[in-house]
């Protein structure tokens, strides 16, 4: 399970640079029209997002020990999404050995 779930995460990683880099490359950011920045769906979606970044990040600041650490990857995640999300997740996954257990991901050590 560990190895598929690096495998997974670095597909994550990999594929939300390239897509982020190829849109940065199109568009800025900034230039996105009213048209679409005031469309419901993309409200809903935005919403939608933001509190899946705010479920994931719960399980952080669960697994962080210091508030300097927390308030970091808040930011990281509020910023940069799945980026952070995926590289948050890589360094939980590289800390076990690929034989450890899932429980060793996921629940903070004492």
């Amino acid at each position: 399970m560990i190895w598929f779930l690096r495998c997974f995460f670095i597909v994550v990683l990999v594929s939300m640079l390239a897509v982020t880099s190829w849109a940065s490359v199109n568009c800025a950011l900034w230039e996105i029209p009213g048209s679409v920045g005031g469309h419901p769906w993309f409200i809903a979606t935005l919403f939608d997002t933001y509190w899946a970044f705010l479920t994931f990040y719960c399980w952080v600041a669960y697994k962080e020990r210091t508030w300097l650490a927390r308030v970091g990857w808040l930011l990281g995640i509020l910023l940069l999404g799945n980026i952070a999300m995926a590289a948050y997740m890589l360094i939980q996954l590289f800390r076990v050995p690929a034989d450890g257990r899932i429980e060793d991901i996921l629940l903070r050590k004492a």
